[in-house]
């Protein structure tokens, strides 16, 4: 029997000169400097920096319309910046494309696959894509992990949408990337879906991944999250722990205004957003 196979990735270090002077080596799993998107005059993006550690759970929030998908889609390489630059470990992702999506696992807000498949038939085919040597006994190893071993045999259409779910991110990590970027992957889950979904995710980190998502969902930036950014109109307005970004701006008068009762990170985020609807 043909053993499952897995290619390893190397592990990334990056060199950066502190104010002292001194050499100081961090993981960066991801790093992005004054990034710029726009879409013919509108600016989606408007000079956004930031990093991701390795094994970090990193949180984009913001309104509808802040600049999250679109930092999303320049790091992935489907949309071209105006400037900035993003590396993938130590690779350029604007020099290298190629070589920086082959380090990262990306999950869509919403995802469709081929509609005749059976979901093993489209592990099978996105295994192969990737260059991952799978034999049927290990697909169906992959799908019982995720509990989908019942559902092997269903199309994807047939799937409940945290089925769904699963099965796309298994598709997005199945070449075991460093990198995973996750576009509000929990939105329109129930409570029991979201749960096992963010099981899903931590056990990600816990082998190594780092994870950038995109959420609206307050609960569960604080619940998965190391670390939060909150943006708006294409430009970062705070990073932080969920804990921290409370601590720091609890005395903000914007977000005292919104507060009731002790502050929570919800309060954060509306007092520095606003509470005007976004479409």
């Amino acid at each position: 029997m043909e053993p499952t196979v897995f290619p390893g990735l190397p592990i990334i270090v990056a060199s950066r000169v502190s104010s002292t002077g001194e050499t100081a080596t961090h993981h960066l799993a991801l790093q992005v400097e004054d990034l710029h998107v726009s879409y013919g005059p509108k600016r989606a993006v408007d000079g956004v920096s930031l990093e991701i550690n390795e094994g970090e759970i990193f949180g984009l929030l913001g309104p509808n319309g802040a600049g999250k998908t679109s930092t999303l889609s320049a790091i992935e390489g489907l949309v071209r910046p105006d400037s900035g630059s993003i590396r993938i470990g130590d690779v350029d992702a604007r020099a290298n494309p190629a070589a920086a999506r082959a380090r990262m696992g990306v999950q869509l807000q919403s995802t469709s696959f081929q509609s005749n498949l059976t979901i093993r038939e489209i592990v099978r085919l996105y295994a192969g894509l990737y260059g991952v040597l799978l034999i049927r006994a290990g697909i169906d190893d992959l799908l019982t992990d995720v509990h989908l071993g019942e559902e092997a045999s269903k199309r994807f259409s047939q799937l409940s949408g945290g089925q769904q779910k699963r099965v796309s991110l298994l598709i997005a990590t199945i070449h075991s990337p460093p990198l995973v970027l996750l576009d509000e992957p929990t939105a329109g889950l129930d409570p029991q879906a979201r749960r096992q979904l963010w099981d899903r995710i931590e056990r990600l980190r816990d082998v190594g991944r780092s994870i950038l998502l995109t959420t609206h969902s307050m609960e569960e930036a604080q619940a998965v999250c190391h670390r939060v950014a909150i943006i708006d109109n294409g430009k970062l307005l705070t990073v932080d722990t969920p804990a921290g970004l409370i601590e720091k701006h609890k005395d903000d008068e914007r977000v005292r205004k919104v507060a009731h009762g002790q502050v929570t990170l919800e309060d954060v985020f509306i007092g520095l957003t606003g509470s005007v609807l976004r479409d």
